[in-house]
């Protein structure tokens, strides 16, 4: 047997039930993956509320797109993977699960280096960072500003932009202070004075901003740093993007993701896994939950109450 979680109407984490269903088989151009870690977002919490618009619910309904496995089953008309192979899974549906039907564009190779957890944490937040920090034009030289530098999100750009030769400010509570020194940012506490904080933290010029914050603090500090607001980009309040004049991916925003942007997100898997292998990017993770608590781990997520990626391991 195989299990999940799922949901057939919109609410509170109280509406996910962890339930045994039948092993599922491989279509004909896909693959089954049994999971090994399995990756909590933000998103994940939004559309099980009914927060972030989704299709209507006619059937029980299995949250998650990022995990780590290996292949158990492969479909006939698939030529490039075999059972054995050890796969991250991208732009997946339905991931909080022991059992994951992909196909094979959804699948790329996990090194033996990188971890499960590290591997299935890195989907939504990696490709959301990359993408929005080669968007926005970040290079070597460039001074980059990101607010809520401790999170998933912005754990990553740090790294990222800081790869890139760029040099990084990033934003976050007191207790998150020594974590974003550790990745290479100049650390700045939230709180009053933010925009002299900012200014004291880094006397020079701003030249781009990523928001993972969306406090009305943040914004009002970016556009007093940055008067090119096309150099502001926001992933949390993207319904606010087109009267804010900013740049927003996701995160609310009504427009979808180009198709440049949707290929910088595939492409951030391969490098980020890459640079993982080499030591050149680490991913922290806050928790760790059994599938069958993953309304317990959506709780945790909501509430902030772990710095890092919330990981639901299918084996508990």
């Amino acid at each position: 047997m195989s299990a999940q979680v799922q949901y057939s109407e919109f609410g509170g984490p109280e509406v996910l039930s962890y339930v045994e269903v039948p092993m599922p088989s491989a279509p004909a151009d896909g693959v089954v993956v049994e999971t090994r870690a399995v990756g909590v977002n933000p998103i994940d919490s939004k559309l099980r509320s009914g927060a972030r618009a989704s299709s209507p619910l006619t059937a029980p309904r299995v949250p998650g797109s990022d995990a780590s496995g290996v292949v158990v089953a492969v479909g006939a008309g698939v030529t490039d993977w075999v059972t054995g192979d050890q796969v991250v899974l991208r732009g997946a549906h339905g991931t909080y699960a022991t059992h994951v039907i992909a196909s094979a564009a959804q699948l790329v190779r996990k090194p033996a280096g990188v971890g499960w957890d590290e591997a299935a944490a890195i989907g939504v937040p990696a490709s959301t960072a990359y993408q929005a920090l080669r968007t926005l034009g970040v290079e070597v030289g460039s001074v980059v500003l990101i607010h809520a530098g401790s999170g998933a999100v912005g754990q990553a750009a740090i790294q990222f932009a800081r790869n890139w030769g760029a040099t990084v400010v990033a934003t976050g509570g007191e207790r998150n202070q020594a974590r974003m020194g550790e990745l290479g940012a100049i650390p700045v506490e939230y709180g009053p004075g933010l925009l002299q904080n900012i200014r004291a933290a880094a006397p020079g010029p701003i030249d781009i901003v990523l928001d993972a914050a969306g406090t009305d603090e943040a914004l009002e500090a970016s556009f007093a740093l940055v008067a090119d607001r096309s150099k502001i980009g926001t992933v949390v309040v993207g319904a606010r993007a087109a009267e804010l004049g900013i740049q927003a991916w996701a995160g609310g925003n009504p427009l979808p993701l180009t198709a440049e942007e949707q290929a910088l997100r595939a492409e951030a898997y391969g490098v980020t896994l890459e640079l993982m292998e080499l030591g050149d990017f680490e991913v922290e993770i806050g928790a760790r939950y059994p599938l069958s608590a993953a309304a317990e781990a959506q709780r945790a997520s909501m509430s902030g109450e772990h710095r890092g990626k919330i990981i639901l391991d299918p084996s508990a």
